[in-house]
């Protein structure tokens, strides 16, 4: 799936928000006893929680958010809430329990910008290792981490290869959407800007969706979005400087664009997605059996079959 910086934007990236029905999905929707439990951790009690880890299949999703400049118009919390709205709308119809806000991501690209929290890197594997144990320690074995925010690309595929490092009870899935060229060339056609990487219009159109009250498209056009290619001339390089050549403003995009309707539609479609994940997710018994099998060979690669 194609990624804008800020946020899995094919769709886009929520609590405070009206769940509305994902479209044309299949039947499975949430039962009655499901109706009853929430889906977010907090608000369970302890007996409920039980009753939440059996009515999952042992699943919990990580949205993963980050505190950062959204331009001159948006929200510091935009990925967060963002990406919680789709997993909130995910949950509706398949039911999982949703991890309370974590915004514990990579974003020391932005530290020059106010608002900005840029956690140490030592701190934001630890914190995050540490509450994939603790989930698992309550007795959740599937952990799906679903990342609204483009800073963490890099970061949580090595944190899930990095799971082989020792034995782990449990499994580390990341929500990686395929490609969708149909739906991308729908959304296309009802874009009026030529660029969308961060808090531009697809972004901003996602904080219309979900918190209309957040957007503030009439200073928009205060700063500009657009790409100052300051590394233009180098190539065949990767430079962690990369994203501040390209964008100082952090701000990639024409938010002034944004709109309701395009918002809806990503941020649905970006739930149907995830319910299809959610439901693999469930049904799966390979990744768990596979880590052990491994595990145990690790531990003595000279009787591994060769």
């Amino acid at each position: 799936m194609k990624r804008s910086y800020g946020f899995l934007l094919t769709a886009m990236a929520f609590t405070l928000v009206t769940l509305v029905p994902v479209g044309d999905l299949p039947a499975q929707q949430a039962t009655a006893s499901s109706a009853a439990l929430p889906f977010k951790w907090e608000e369970l009690t302890a007996p409920n929680f039980i009753k939440a880890v059996e009515l999952s299949g042992g699943t919990c999703i990580i949205p993963l958010g980050v505190i950062e400049k959204h331009g001159p118009h948006l929200p510091l919390g935009t990925d967060l809430i963002d990406v919680r709205a789709v997993v909130l709308r995910a949950a509706q119809t398949e039911y999982s329990i949703i991890f309370p806000e974590y915004y514990f991501s990579q974003i020391f690209e932005a530290k020059h910008q106010p608002g900005t929290i840029a956690y140490g890197e030592r701190l934001i594997w630890d914190m995050l290792q540490n509450t994939c144990d603790e989930i698992s320690r309550n007795g959740i074995k599937k952990i799906i981490l679903v990342s609204g925010h483009g800073g963490n690309n890099s970061f949580l595929p090595f944190f899930c290869q990095a799971q082989l490092a020792s034995r782990k009870d449990y499994a580390v899935y990341l929500f990686q959407p395929p490609n969708d060229p149909a739906f991308e060339a729908e959304v296309a056609r009802m874009r009026k800007s030529k660029m969308e990487q961060h808090a531009g219009e697809g972004e901003t159109s996602a904080i219309l969706a979900v918190r209309p009250d957040l957007a503030h498209q009439e200073v928009a056009t205060t700063q500009s979005g657009e790409d100052l290619k300051r590394l233009e001339s180098m190539k065949g390089v990767y430079t962690g400087i990369w994203w501040y050549a390209s964008f100082p403003n952090h701000y990639a995009g024409e938010g002034r664009y944004g709109s309701r309707e395009i918002g809806e539609k990503e941020l649905n479609h970006q739930a149907e997605q995830l319910v299809k994940v959610i439901r693999e997710v469930k049904a799966d018994k390979t990744v768990l059996e596979l880590q052990k099998q491994f595990y145990d060979e690790s531990a003595q690669p000279l009787k591994t079959r060769q």
